[in-house]
């Protein structure tokens, strides 16, 4: 598996294309699409409320529970074929994680805004583990005091991208809308909640 460092300030960051293998990838997208218990949560932003544009599912080896953006969710448990990616990913990160949160970005027109994975529940230095799956999606960064650092990262069918040390203390990222991206991509986020 071929380990690419992605080289930026106050941060660590690092690329492995080949995760897992397209045939493997495209299974797993499969099974997922139909068997996560996909939710769309509502989110305020300035004082409206909308529907999130995409859809989460949370999956935990403990019972606690996860808040972001004012969304608290309850986890289910592992499923056996998420599992086999936990683990993979646990032995290549040298981490141990609890909790996955996925993503559904049904087309080019689901998307995640910019935010960080700063959490308290996630500790200090949080490593965070993100497993795509599916259709191609562009991966933006921005240091948040340094505006001119900018980086952008084409997330690949398989590929497993790793975010950790300080990265979530001086780094957003997002995942933008495109017209180009006519198919469904799930994103795991492995991480250890405290």
């Amino acid at each position: 598996m071929q380990e690419e460092k992605i080289i930026l300030p106050d941060s660590d960051l690092i690329y492995y294309r080949d995760f897992l293998v397209e045939k493997e990838a495209q299974q797993f997208l499969k099974i997922f699409i139909e068997e996560f218990p996909w939710r769309q949560d509502k989110i305020k932003l300035f004082g409206k409320e909308h529907l999130q544009p995409r859809l989460t599912a949370l999956f935990a080896d403990n019972a606690k529970p996860y808040t972001y953006s004012g969304i608290t969710m309850q986890p289910d448990e592992f499923p056996e074929p998420l599992l086999k990616i936990k683990h993979r990913a646990e032995e290549v990160c040298g981490t141990k994680f609890t909790t996955c949160l996925a993503n559904l970005y049904r087309d080019g027109q689901d998307s995640m805004g910019w935010h960080a994975d700063d959490e308290k529940e996630l500790g200090k230095n949080p490593v965070i583990a993100s497993v795509s799956l599916g259709a191609e999606r562009m991966f933006h960064l921005k240091h948040k005091q340094e505006k001119s650092l900018k980086h952008k990262l084409r997330l690949e069918n398989g590929s497993l991208f790793l975010m950790q040390g300080l990265t979530q203390h001086f780094w957003k990222h997002q995942i933008p809308k495109t017209k180009k991206v006519t198919a469904p991509r799930i994103n795991l986020t492995f991480r250890k909640i405290k």
